[in-house]
């Protein structure tokens, strides 16, 4: 397969926002007891979180990270998280039937966030509850001192305040599975008001109101719209969340749904611009893409046990195991958010550890990566920079859910500060290797650093807790710059990260 592909140096699309690549984790399953929490653990610091685990979570250089939820969120009264651990109440988790000890509040979580090094973006609870109890979460995590909820904080243990920036404003509130259902206006005027209260506390805030819970939603787009027609001027993202899956086994159908969802974003983008201009605003609302990944290896199973099980504690649920055909999926959906990084300037992984996660822990045992890992490292560690609007001539195909999709899946992003280049390319093509032909525009004396490589394993092999390292990246072969081109072969099913020094 031919492949030819045009980068110039001034074709910008966009500085890429590194929160980018954030995650999310959420009270649900095995994500914080036993995930990233399991005092007991040979591997257990002195406050009871794993550093196995925390330690694949800094190699990832996360900037960002949501929590507590979620569809937890909705009905969670973060109070319950305070205080000495042995006094903490044990509540019933209505969004999945399981019971919430509530041995991890904010201000443990706040620990654990600080030494990964991730800010925190907190989700309020406007389900069950509303401005006021939001307003109380704001002053306990963001006020210095000398209130009735800061001093809790100051009581408790953390005499500075976190100084929080972002926060979610509810969670799928367009979702008649969400506990506090809402209809959009209802929700968008409460979004609004909490939203201004947030900003009356501190300008600065960043509020990001929910968009729809996936495009197939039948109150999607009109949902987007009328919630910003009631909070635009108070908002600065709106969120989106979408889940991925292959159950047809149809392979070049599963990669074109990273086509679908540039075309989910585009549609959100042209809401925006729509609203933006009716109410003649002056701001800017760009997306927060909060919730995404691949979900659909056991999502039935598990959602058939969650109706029949009676209020466990922290139960193993939705701990998807990734193949490498999931790898290759999620490495063009992050060069999909690149290429759109205009319009998405935060999107957060869903979720980070054991549920639906590219990390997994036993309980009691080892941690380990799974294949998805390292297209979110590696776009997490290079993809920042100016994204750059690359050409691509490649074969195409038709799918169910898109048509004219290239086989070459490639995002580019400048690094002009460290004089680098990073080209990230899928080959989806099922049997041919593609050409290579890349002209280097703008580039002075371009010379191949760095090639990363995923290639040559059966779309369904997988890591585990034995076999950990059966998918892995490799040092990549077989490409080269010659005349100032960057030329060579990449094989059919393959992901790749070239890494230039530039000029």
């Amino acid at each position: 397969m031919k492949a030819r592909v045009v980068v110039h140096r001034d074709f910008r699309i966009s500085t890429i926002d590194e929160r980018l690549y954030s995650a999310f984790i959420e009270h649900m399953g095995r994500a914080i007891y036993s995930g990233i929490y399991e005092p007991g653990h040979p591997e257990a610091d002195a406050h009871g979180f794993r550093k196995d685990v925390l330690k694949f979570v800094k190699d990832l250089k996360i900037p960002a990270i949501r929590y507590p939820g979620g569809n937890f969120v909705s009905a969670y009264n973060w109070e319950d998280g305070l205080g000495p651990k042995d006094q903490r109440p044990v509540r019933l988790d209505l969004a999945w039937r399981c019971k919430e000890t509530n041995q991890v509040g904010i201000d443990d979580f706040a620990i654990w966030a600080e030494e990964a090094g991730i800010d925190m973006m907190l989700a309020v609870n406007l389900g069950s509850r509303g401005l006021e109890d939001a307003r109380n979460f704001l002053e306990y995590v963001n006020f210095p001192g000398g209130t009735t909820w800061s001093d809790k904080r100051r009581g408790n243990g953390r005499e500075a305040p976190y100084g929080v920036k972002m926060w979610c404003l509810g969670n799928e509130m367009d979702g008649p599975w969400q506990i506090g259902h809402k209809v959009a206006t209802e929700y968008g005027r409460l979004a609004n008001e909490t939203a201004k209260a947030f900003k009356g506390f501190d300008p600065t805030i960043e509020t990001i109101v929910c968009g729809s819970s996936n495009d197939g939603m039948p109150t999607y787009p009109e949902w987007e719209r009328e919630v910003l027609e009631e909070c635009y001027e108070n908002v600065d993202y709106i969120s989106l969340h979408k889940y991925f899956g292959n159950k047809s086994k149809d392979t070049l159908n599963y990669f074109g749904k990273i086509e679908e969802t540039g075309r989910y974003i585009q549609t959100i983008g042209g809401v925006i611009d729509y609203v933006k201009a009716k109410k003649r605003a002056k701001n800017d609302v760009h997306i927060c893409f909060d919730e995404w990944n691949v979900w659909y290896h056991i999502r039935e199973e598990d959602g058939r046990r969650i109706k029949e099980w009676d209020w466990p504690e922290a139960p193993a649920l939705l701990e998807e195991n990734y193949n490498f055909e999931d790898a290759l999926f999620v490495a063009g959906l992050l060069n999909e958010f690149i290429r759109r990084s205009d319009r998405v300037r935060i999107a957060c992984i869903a979720q980070l550890v054991n549920v639906i996660a590219p990390i997994r822990a036993e309980k009691g045992g080892p941690a380990w990566r799974q294949t998805i890992y390292y297209p979110y490292q590696f776009a997490s560690l290079y993809g920042r920079g100016d994204a750059l609007n690359i050409a691509v001539d490649a074969g195409t195909y038709d799918c169910s859910v898109a048509n004219d999709v290239s086989y070459l899946d490639v995002a580019g992003v400048h690094d002009k500060e460290a004089g680098k280049l990073t080209l990230f390319f899928v080959n989806r093509h099922l049997t041919e290797s593609a050409d290579l032909d890349v002209s280097l525009h703008g580039f002075a004396n371009p010379t191949l650093a760095d090639h990363i490589a995923m290639e040559g394993h059966d779309l369904s092999e997988t890591n585990g807790p034995i076999t950990q390292d059966k998918v892995v990246p490799t040092r990549g072969s077989g490409v080269g710059v010659e005349d100032g081109k960057l030329k060579g072969k990449l094989r059919p099913l393959s992901y790749h990260v070239l890494r230039l020094d530039v000029a």
